[in-house]
Formats: structure tokens, sequence, C-alpha cells
């Protein structure tokens, strides 16, 4: 399996700031997810990297260009399956079934919401992101309009959690790699 170090040059030689910080912000809440699981952290960290890989460039064929990406550099099918399954029901027929999977699934979008959340804060930061607020714009469906609630709904039900536990933990996860995202509490 290729290394983290060539799994992000290859993000970030497919997408730009906005869709390379996503990928960071994905793979960091893997990262979490897998050691809370037991799981192996370094597979889920470049599956959540890596996922959308083909979105910026790719629209149209998105995670079917990014398979075919991720063959050519010599990426796992189990690496491989994990992206597609990202896009089930919005663009491919691969249902998550793997824990790696369903993290994914339930995660992607959710990080999407907690970024804009955050950056609506004056702080601008997730470090003073609280549950509550989150779940207030969870409510308002204009706001963040392209994070899916009914996808991270879903993806909750699929792990089992409820979906405070899930933006809880997501919030936990981001709040360790803030720095990354240009999310820590500035002076």
């Amino acid at each position: 399996m290729p290394k983290r170090e060539e799994a992000f040059a290859l993000l970030k030689a497919y997408n730009g700031d906005a869709l390379v910080t996503h990928g960071l912000a994905v793979e960091g809440t893997m990262r979490y997810f897998a050691t809370k699981a037991g799981e192996d952290e370094e597979t889920w960290g470049i599956v959540g990297l890596l996922h959308d890989i083909d979105y910026e460039k790719f629209p149209e064929l998105h995670c079917h260009k990014g398979a075919e990406i991720l063959k050519e550099q010599g990426y796992s099918e189990v690496i491989i399956r994990a992206m597609m399954s990202h896009g089930w029901g919005i663009c491919t027929d691969v249902e998550p079934h793997s824990q790696m999977e369903k993290t994914l699934y339930a995660v992607d979008e959710l990080t999407g919401l907690i970024t804009a959340c955050a950056l609506v804060r004056p702080s601008k930061s997730v470090m003073d992101l609280e549950l509550s607020s989150v779940k207030k714009k969870f409510k308002t469906a204009s706001f963040a309009a392209g994070a899916s609630r009914e996808v991270i709904q879903k993806g909750a039900d699929m792990l089992g959690v409820s979906l405070d536990e899930l933006i809880v933990d997501v919030i936990a996860a981001m709040r360790a790699i803030a720095p990354n995202l240009g999310l820590e509490l500035k002076n």
C-alpha cells in the first residue's frame, strides 16, 4: 500500500485547497474512529484522505474515476471499495458493509457541517464548538446545504449510535487536528 505521504501528494495533485482540507478533516476523523474501534489507523486514515480524490476534476464521475485512479496507484480493493461506498445511494450502488465503510459514510458530510459551524463562530474555531451549536445548525436546512442531513443520520443509524454521539466524536476528532484544518483558536 502506498504510504501516507504519497496519498497526500496524490490528493493535492487532483484537488485544490478546500478539498485537500476536507480530506485532512476526514482523514483525522477516520483515524480517531479507527483508534476508538481498535482498527488499523493507517488504512482508515488513507481512506478518509483519498475518499474525494476525483471530486474536483471529475465531479460527474465521482467515485468511479476515483476507483480508477486508486487502482492505477496500487491501492487495495479494501481501500477502493471503502472510497466507493461513501457515495452509496448518491453516485454508486456500493453499500457500506465494514465498520470502516460505515464510518466513512457517517463522517464525510458531518465533517463539512462541523467545519461550516466552526467558521461562522466569532473564534472561527472548532475548539469552542459545542454539540448544541451543531444541532441547531443541523436543523437549519439552508445552512451548509451541501451537507446532507439525511446521509449523516443514515450514517449514525448504520453505526448504531445516536446523532448526538456521532457529532460529539467528530468534534473531538477535529479538535485533535484543528491546526491542520485552520480551525484552532487564534490569539
